[in-house]
């Protein structure tokens, strides 16, 4: 009877942390599956987020579903969501300039040309804007040490794929070495690239070739969220 009664004042406290984050953008669209009320398949609405509709079946993909895991289902989700839903709200009003959303378990951050981490045409090195926010990020990173973080790198159809393949491993290295490089623990870490073989847009056109030139992170709940989640709710 105790842990029914626990566990209804859970749930009555999720629905009130939602409630106050529906300011945030990345929460607003955030259905039940989001929230961690049901049980989904392992980590496939975030690799559509961060790689699309070919899931990892180019480039170094594979295996990406394990790393990211399934959806944590009953009222541990419901513990887990809300901790992802403030840090998901936190970075989206310290980093204004990048895309935050809400996905499963996790929080799919997209840094292209538009946003204000980039990098420069044919470049991998984190230049002085991009420094500046990524700092911020790492701060956040540190503030919530019961995260892992995927990073994805990509780039657009111009030039050799070779040559695109080792830009987007460059880029995407040079974001984790820098998170590293600020204290955070490289065993967070999981890095993965795919050159140009995962466009999002039309690399035809300018616009779109900016939006394929792009890294991604997924932050993801680690074993200890998800394992204290279950015993906070009784569950374990």
């Amino acid at each position: 009877m105790k842990s029914i009664f626990k566990n209804i004042a859970l749930i009555t406290l999720s629905l009130m942390v939602v409630v106050s984050l529906t300011n945030c953008s990345a929460t607003q669209n955030a259905n039940n599956q989001q929230k961690g009320a049901v049980i989904g398949a392992a980590g496939g609405a975030i690799l559509g987020a961060i790689i699309g509709n070919n899931s990892g079946k180019k480039g170094n993909g594979g295996g990406l579903g394990a790393v990211i895991g399934g959806v944590v289902g009953g009222t541990a989700g419901v513990l887990i969501g809300q901790k992802m839903d403030k840090q998901a709200q936190k970075i989206e009003e310290e980093i204004p300039g990048a895309v935050v959303e809400r996905i499963d378990d996790g929080i799919v951050i997209t840094f292209d040309e538009n946003s204000g981490v980039y990098f420069e045409t044919n470049k991998y090195n984190i230049n002085t804007a991009s420094n500046t926010l990524l700092t911020k990020l790492s701060s956040i990173l540190k503030e919530y040490p019961d995260t892992n973080v995927l990073v994805v790198g990509h780039t657009d159809s111009s030039g050799d794929d070779a040559y695109n393949m080792t830009l987007s491993k460059n880029r995407a290295e040079s974001v984790t070495n820098f998170f590293v490089s600020k204290g955070i623990a490289s065993n967070r870490f999981t890095t993965k690239w795919f050159g140009e073989e995962q466009p999002v847009a039309d690399n035809t056109t300018p616009e779109g070739r900016a939006k394929n030139r792009r890294v991604n992170l997924a932050i993801i709940p680690n074993d200890k969220m998800k394992n204290d989640a279950k015993i906070e709710s009784g569950e374990n």
